[in-house]
């Protein structure tokens, strides 16, 4: 054996460092979740026509908070049917609970809006702790009856307790100071739409980041297979827990906005045709994307406060022929169909237009 060969057998093989190797797969997920998170044309166009309709249509401002606020709720619900897989029929505990924090707050203890907003984000994220045990439990069908039946005791407790909630007259008398001492709520309703509109921003930018994240992903996974999540080491139950809290949170601020739009909050805020309604703005607007709730609370609302004008005894039937139509036809083929007029339109043009060059 040579020198050469000697030294060459003597001199160790560096092995490949693990960091070094798994370099390319982490620049490559960074850039994708860099290309996930991007800010999306549809999202610069709706935060614009939500700014603009507070000057343009200085009359609708009621009709405006209301789509606020139920986007907000449909976002809430959003986190945990889009993103965890989590089926609830009683998403309004936690709306109502919010509302009434609001309302108690103001009336005993300050005034200030964002005060009891912040209080009924924490009672209501508290509550959906507590009751996340439940959740963890059975199946979907489970999760339905479980989430109902709390829904349910909910609401007859804050009927019952007409010395803390009001009972059925509900709860008023309070009266809500200026917005951090600055701002106060002036009778047509543009103060009150600004701050749902700016409270509704920041809560979805938020929940925006938090969709974007590995954590989001992991939402994803675990509502796909929860097994296999388990398998790859995913804490499935730990996220579910905190998506969960978060969900509770943002709906207890949505029902805090009802109450201090309003001045008022009754045994109303905890029934069925709360989650009905949120679910039904899901099924309109599409789940997993965070602003489906957002769009099917415009879409649900405009539509409902036209047919009630058109047919005030009947509105709820044309409200179920829509649902029965979305999910027998489905949301993809009826963009196909409704798509169709443009692309017509656009082969006629092109074929004008070679027609014309022809000549």
């Amino acid at each position: 054996m040579s020198l050469t060969d000697t030294a060459t057998a003597t001199i160790p093989t560096p092995k490949p460092d693990s960091k070094t190797a798994s370099a390319p797969v982490l620049d490559a997920a960074s850039a994708m979740m860099r290309r996930r998170s991007r800010v999306r044309i549809y999202e610069l166009i709706l935060w614009g026509a939500a700014l603009a309709a507070y000057f343009v249509l200085p009359t609708k401002m009621l009709i405006l908070t209301e789509i606020a606020i139920l986007g907000l709720f449909a976002l809430s619900l959003d986190l945990i049917l889009g993103f965890a897989g989590i089926v609830s029929l009683g998403h309004a505990v936690f709306f109502g609970v919010g509302a009434y924090v609001a309302g108690l707050v103001a009336l005993h203890y300050v005034a200030e809006p964002v005060t009891g907003l912040i209080a009924a984000g924490i009672v209501s994220g508290l509550l959906g702790l507590v009751t996340t045990f439940l959740i963890l439990r059975g199946s979907d069908l489970t999760r339905l009856m479980t989430t109902l039946g709390i829904a349910l005791m909910m609401g007859e407790a804050a009927n019952q307790m007409a010395w803390l909630t009001g009972g059925a007259d509900g709860l008023s008398g309070f009266l809500l100071g200026p917005i951090l001492g600055l701002f106060e709520f002036d009778l047509f309703g543009k103060v009150g739409y600004l701050y749902c509109l700016i409270v509704l921003f920041v809560l979805t930018m938020l929940a925006r980041r938090l969709a974007f994240s590995p954590f989001g992903l992991s939402l994803k996974a675990i509502k796909g297979n929860p097994v296999r999540a388990d398998m790859i080491a995913t804490p499935s139950r730990r996220r579910i827990v905190i998506v969960y809290t978060i969900s509770a949170i943002y709906a207890g601020m949505a029902g805090a906005l009802l109450t201090q739009t309003t001045s008022f909050v009754s045994p109303d805020v905890l029934a069925f045709h709360r989650s009905a309604d949120v679910l039904l703005v899901l099924v309109i607007g599409g789940t997993g994307y965070l602003y489906g709730g957002i769009f099917g609370a415009v879409i649900f609302t405009l539509i409902k406060d036209a047919l009630s004008v058109a047919t005030p005894q009947y509105w709820m039937f044309w409200i179920g022929l829509l649902l029965v139509v979305l999910v027998l036809v489905g949301r993809d083929r009826l963009a196909d169909w409704v798509g169709i007029i443009p692309a017509r339109l656009r082969q006629m043009t092109g074929a004008g237009r070679k027609e014309g060059e022809r000549l």
